[in-house]
């Protein structure tokens, strides 16, 4: 299928691995030129050439913590402060227990799982309507559909984003400019390895014992694969995602029970 985005200029943040990167090589096979981001200027500049030289489009690295005025900066003067496509991703707060977190830990949270993603958005998204075309993907978690008890931080950061898009979104939708939430679950990235010796650790067995029980939780058989993550973003990048506006699309396997 072709998404009818070749030639759209696009900002994927925390794109040098895991599904960051999955949609940054998906936009760029679709013809997506790239602006990426992230914190390690070595593995980012590496990713970018490997990225340009597969699809034959530009790719701009622009280290720094995105989270900060300074990264935003950094990633809007490299864009000219104006891009087609908008991917917001972040890494989570740590887990803890909800009776040890300190008013600094929220804040910390909210800075990097909310306010971050919206004050990208108030920089691009302006532009997009005035030219009539935008698309804006937040990667969230499947924990704003089932919260995870343990990261509570992240919970409620990101249940404030969705939020705030349920009603940023139905504003601008008319303007021709679509912004959605995908819903991460288990994908086999670098995160995934941490937590699955984290469980081995934990439960004194193998790691792949870790491993196997934990696929066994989900109703694919299987962690999801950054590649999988990145089509649907490229999906809700395109000219046939106009009709979809404010979603939260869970890619997790089947793993959330739930029936919304």
């Amino acid at each position: 299928m072709d998404l009818g985005i070749r030639g759209k200029r696009g900002l994927v943040c925390a794109a040098s691995k895991g599904l960051g990167r999955g949609c940054a090589e998906a936009l760029a096979e679709a013809g997506v030129n790239l602006v990426i981001n992230a914190r390690t200027r070595e593995t980012l500049e590496a990713t970018a050439r490997e990225i340009a030289d597969r699809h034959g489009v530009e790719v701009t690295p622009v280290a720094g913590d995105i989270t900060t005025e300074e990264g935003r900066a950094a990633v809007l003067e490299a864009l000219g402060g104006q891009a087609d496509i908008l991917v917001n991703n972040a890494g989570g707060p740590p887990p803890g227990r909800w009776t040890d977190w300190s008013r600094e830990d929220f804040i910390g949270a909210l800075d990097g799982n909310l306010l971050a993603a919206v004050a990208l958005m108030q920089a691009l998204v302006p532009g997009m309507a005035e030219r009539g075309w935008g698309r804006v993907v937040n990667i969230t978690s499947q924990s704003v559909r089932a919260p995870i008890p343990e990261l509570g931080l992240s919970n409620t950061a990101r249940l404030a984003l969705t939020g705030f898009v349920a009603g940023v979104s139905r504003q601008v939708a008319g303007q021709g400019v679509c912004i959605n939430n995908l819903l991460p679950g288990m994908h086999a990235t670098d995160r995934l390895i941490q937590l699955d010796e984290n469980v081995s650790r934990s439960r004194n067995v193998s790691f792949d014992e870790a491993r196997a029980e934990r696929k066994a939780r989900i109703p694919a058989g299987d962690y999801g694969r950054p590649e999988d993550f990145g089509a649907a973003c490229a999906f809700l990048c395109s000219q046939q995602a106009r009709f979809i506006i404010g979603q939260n699309l869970l890619l997790d396997g089947g793993q959330t029970q739930t029936t919304t």
